[in-house]
């Protein structure tokens, strides 16, 4: 199959279901396509089906009787049969669509499965029946069946456990958000000072800036405070309740006011359960249900800390999010009003570049060191990269790391690669050096990991001073990585 020429990356995504879908051997198949919302399922899916001569339907949330009269008018203007599709039942609508692949392996596409499995919570054994290994019906046929859905909840549980479909597909595909090297790319950004403020808010959702800001996209680095007010901040563009539709859409958030507090004190910096419960006044086995719910529903993300056990750290996993409950809701009022975007933009950058910016480049730091940087930068192949803190029983206090990286464990211990300091607006020097020196140590003494080769690795949007540039000269031990090398322009 060609990939559409305005179809921009998804290469991986597109040669998996290119894979799936020209598979020649005998049987039906079934794949499941998972992704949160605005990261081009729909565009992804809808071209396989055009490429392949397959069938796309798009559930809508409605009863199951109108869904599957939707379905039986959908095919019917698909097949164009003697006489029109009347299906009785899902039963027979399943298996009308493994009839499509009777003579050639086609893509039969069910988008937002979660919309019908929900009027109808038969349907996933209805469709493990209609796939049972020496049914007649599936040997007959090489029909391609793809179920797609944001709900990732529901997505998560389609094919775990005990759920009929365990076992079932023979592909499993997430559509993720571009990292922040593509995301550069889609957004027309060459200045990496720019790509990373940018980013810090609309993350590498392709729908937002395609759709949601209609192309707009900063010219230079001058401009993105006039494109924050004009796009994020506006009223009028659909970027501006985006993150309240984003949470209003997930069928598994019912009570909406606790599941906004929760995020507001992640957004606060309060990433700890500690943290959350005393900004919410509430004990902390109260909001361990949202939690949970908030992090199957890909809006809220884990961090083990790679120092303590049992203290993990939470962040929002969605910038726009994350700058929504740090920027705009605390003045929402005020942006409600045409006009107030531009002073409350001025009274917000402090903010923005503290809540949002700096955690965002942190992040940043940590996904480009496990999937792109050199591993001879880091001494090894990393298995895993995080953060953590430090405790110093001497002083008394506990010591923050940024970048964690720890390597494939061959004896005893893992190996820790790296521990590396992430600033945004800090130029750094020896003084940082030598903190990451000291915490070495106090890693070593703890001995959970093995510090022989540990490098120092320093990360700044600002640069460095000359006392760094010197240190990283004499020997690999420490590592400088400025913006042009996090997005690859060095």
């Amino acid at each position: 199959m060609d990939k559409p020429a305005d179809m921009f990356d998804r290469d991986h995504e597109w040669a998996a279901l290119s894979r799936f879908i020209s598979d020649p051997r005998p049987g039906a198949t079934l794949g499941v396509v998972s992704g949160r919302r605005r990261q081009g399922k729909t565009f992804l899916l809808d071209a396989a089906c055009r490429a392949a001569g397959g069938f796309y339907f798009g559930a809508t949330e409605a009863a199951d009787a109108e869904s599957l009269r939707r379905l039986s008018a959908a095919l019917t203007a698909h097949v164009r049969p003697i006489s029109p599709f009347h299906f009785a039942d899902w039963s027979e609508a399943v298996d009308a669509l493994l009839a499509l692949g009777a003579e050639r392996p086609v893509p039969v596409v069910i988008d937002e499965f979660p919309y019908l499995a929900k009027a109808n919570p038969e349907l996933p054994s209805i469709i493990q029946e209609a796939l049972r290994t020496l049914r007649d019906e599936r040997a007959g046929s090489r029909t391609r069946l793809l179920l797609c859905g944001s709900a990732l909840s529901f997505m998560g549980r389609l094919l775990s456990g005990n759920a009929p479909l365990r076992g079932r597909a023979g592909l499993e595909l997430v559509v993720r958000p571009l990292d922040h090297r593509l995301a550069a790319d889609f957004w027309d950004i060459t200045d990496p000072r720019l790509a990373m403020k940018v980013n810090a808010i609309v993350g590498g959702t392709p729908a937002y800036r395609r759709e949601f800001a209609r192309g707009d996209s900063p010219r230079n680095a001058d401009d993105f405070d006039d494109w924050v007010v004009r796009t994020v901040l506006n009223p009028e563009t659909p970027l501006f309740r985006e993150a309240r539709y984003l949470l209003a859409e997930e069928p598994d958030l019912r009570d909406t006011a606790l599941y906004l507090s929760v995020l507001a004190a992640v957004a606060d910096g309060n990433a700890t359960r500690g943290g959350m419960a005393g900004y919410l006044e509430r004990k902390a086995t109260d909001i361990a249900h949202p939690i949970n719910v908030l992090e199957d529903a890909g809006l809220l993300h884990r961090d083990a800390d790679a120092f303590r056990d049992n203290r993990p750290t939470y962040r929002i996993a969605e910038p726009l999010i994350g700058f929504y409950h740090a920027i705009m809701r605390p003045v929402w009022d005020q942006l409600e009003r045409p006009g107030s975007a531009a002073r409350v933009w001025q009274a917000s950058r402090g903010r923005f570049v503290s809540n949002v910016l700096g955690p965002h480049f942190e992040q940043v730091c940590r996904d480009w060191t496990l999937h792109h940087a050199d591993p001879e930068l880091l001494g090894g192949m990393p298995a895993r990269v995080g953060h953590g803190v430090v405790h110093d029983p001497k002083a008394r206090v506990g010591h923050e790391v940024d970048v964690a990286v720890i390597g494939i464990a061959d004896g005893a211990k893992p190996p820790l690669l790296a521990i590396g300091e992430a600033k945004w607006n800090d130029t750094l020097g020896i003084a940082h050096i030598d903190r990451l020196r000291h915490i070495r140590d106090l890693i070593a003494q703890a001995g959970r990991y093995d510090t022989r080769g540990t490098r120092l690795l320093c990360f700044s949007g600002a640069g460095f001073n000359d006392k760094a540039l010197a240190a990283a000269k004499a020997g690999p031990e420490v590592q400088l990585i400025d913006l042009k090398t996090v997005y690859g322009l060095t």
